[in-house]
């Protein structure tokens, strides 16, 4: 059986096949079936069953393409997040008439832009989970991300503070993370303890940077409406009118994290973002899973659990996400 699909947007037809049709044998291998691109349109060659679902299948694409706000930064990861969603509860691909493409609102598409980087650029929550996160942000006084690296944590918290400093919730944003090694020594690290730390502080310099680019988070550092320091740096203080944002929660002990949630002030907001999987720290020193069990149904704190759909750093990241968790049983045998 042949059919042909016609897209009635030229990018989206381009995101869908990829560059020089780079992503045809994907589709047609999920879908199990042939695929011929003609102009703006797909010819899909297959059993009527599989055909009838690719159809469906592109169909709420399209639909979903039109109703996103974020047409200029859409990507091939939005198509396979999207795509993902709609299998049946068994993994499998759902076949015809399925009500998993029937449903209305089935396919998720984001509410509105997190905050504008200084090059203009907008930013979007890429997944469910990623909203919903940000909406905490938002609704509750401290927030605590689980899950693997690549999902956004840090940079969506970085994002969402810098929004609510420029609208003027917040006065300061205060940014830290715990200064464990993976595998070196600070001590043989060169320089004062300000060049030590640093190294560790990168990825926390970079978001900054391409959300309100160096000169003035260079700027912001040298009037103190941002301070960057190690988590050992926090105690002792009261953080009031400030945006709180602790990365690497998994490489702190319990008592570091119940002196860092300790600090918190008025009209103050809190994100805690950690992957219990990334552990640097001796076995069971972590105080990161205990804290979320800890704290579980406190009003004006929630958990956010991400997963290997969320992550939108590039798609070899989930699939090396996913090997490690599959083999995970393995590795921890006991000789």
């Amino acid at each position: 059986m042949d059919e042909s699909f016609t897209f009635q947007e030229e990018s989206l037809y381009q995101t869908v096949c990829g560059i020089s049709d780079s992503k045809l044998p994907l589709w047609e291998s999920r879908l199990n079936v042939k695929l011929i691109p003609r102009g703006k349109s797909l010819i899909i060659q297959g059993s009527e069953d599989h055909v009838q679902v690719a159809l469906d299948t592109f169909r709420k694409v399209e639909e979903n393409f039109k109703r996103r706000p974020d047409k200029s930064e859409y990507s091939f990861f939005d198509i396979d997040y999207l795509v993902n969603k709609v299998k049946d509860s068994s993994g499998g691909w759902p076949t015809p008439g399925s009500p998993d493409f029937q449903k209305e609102g089935e396919s998720w598409t984001p509410k509105d832009k997190i905050f504008v980087t200084f090059k203009g650029k907008p930013i979007f929550p890429r997944t469910k989970n990623q909203e919903s996160f940000v909406d905490s942000l938002h609704k509750n006084y401290i927030t605590i991300a689980m899950g693997p690296a690549g999902t956004g944590k840090t940079f969506l918290s970085i994002a969402t503070a810098c929004r609510m400093m420029q609208t003027g919730e917040v006065d300061r944003l205060i940014l830290t993370r715990p200064a464990v090694e993976a595998g070196e020594n600070l001590g043989f690290l060169p320089g004062d303890l300000t060049q030590k730390v640093n190294p560790y502080l990168r990825p926390i310099y970079d978001a900054l940077h391409e959300c309100i680019g160096f000169e003035k988070t260079t700027e912001y550092l040298q009037v103190g409406k941002i301070e960057i320091a190690p988590i050992a740096f926090m105690r002792g203080r009261t953080l009031s009118h400030s945006f709180i944002i602790l990365d690497e929660a998994q490489n702190c002990t319990l008592p570091q994290l119940k002196m860092f949630l300790t600090r918190f002030g008025k009209n103050s907001k809190m994100a805690i973002s950690g992957d219990a999987t990334q552990i640097d720290l001796a076995h069971g020193k972590s105080g990161l899973e205990k804290t979320v069990y800890t704290l579980r149904n406190l009003n004006g704190i929630e958990t956010i659990f991400f997963g290997r759909e969320d992550i939108t750093r590039h798609p070899i990241v989930e699939s090396i996400v996913r090997r490690f968790e599959e083999n995970e049983s393995l590795f921890n045998k006991k000789p």
